[in-house]
């Protein structure tokens, strides 16, 4: 026995210290990887304004967050209101690019946006060449 307590009681006492070290532990990684995984997805968000969906966290099985997402609505092109897609498409890419740490799935959306954008200002340029054109 060492003083008046046993050694089983101190073992115990141990086990629980470490116990609460390591939930500490999880918690300060549960608590870094949400904001910074929220202040990513909320970049996106903000910068997607009416496009934009809702931020959804992924966690994985002990609960500890390991990704995100915001649903954005890609513009499609659309001969009648080329104008409205160049926008729309603008607006994709700064949400995409909003982070200060844009992911490759980001990059890839930001360029599927410029593609349909680069469209939508042919047709633009087209319609405009066509209403500039004007022959007696």
């Amino acid at each position: 026995m060492i003083g008046s307590v046993g050694f089983g009681a101190l073992y115990s006492s141990f086990l629980s210290q470490q116990s609460r070290q390591k939930n500490q532990q999880k918690q300060d990684l549960i608590n870094k990887n949400y904001n910074e995984i929220y202040a990513h997805e909320a970049a996106h968000k903000a910068a997607g304004g009416a496009l934009a969906g809702a931020i959804v966290i992924e966690k994985n099985a002990d609960g500890i967050p390991v990704g995100g997402h915001v649903a954005i609505k890609m513009p499609s092109l659309n001969p009648a209101n080329p104008k409205k897609t160049i926008d729309d498409a603008n607006t994709v890419i700064r949400s995409a690019m909003a982070p200060s740490d844009p992911s490759a799935q980001d990059y890839r959306v930001a360029s599927q946006a410029r593609s349909i954008k680069a469209q939508a200002q042919g047709m633009l340029n087209k319609n405009q060449g066509k209403k500039l054109d004007y022959r007696a």
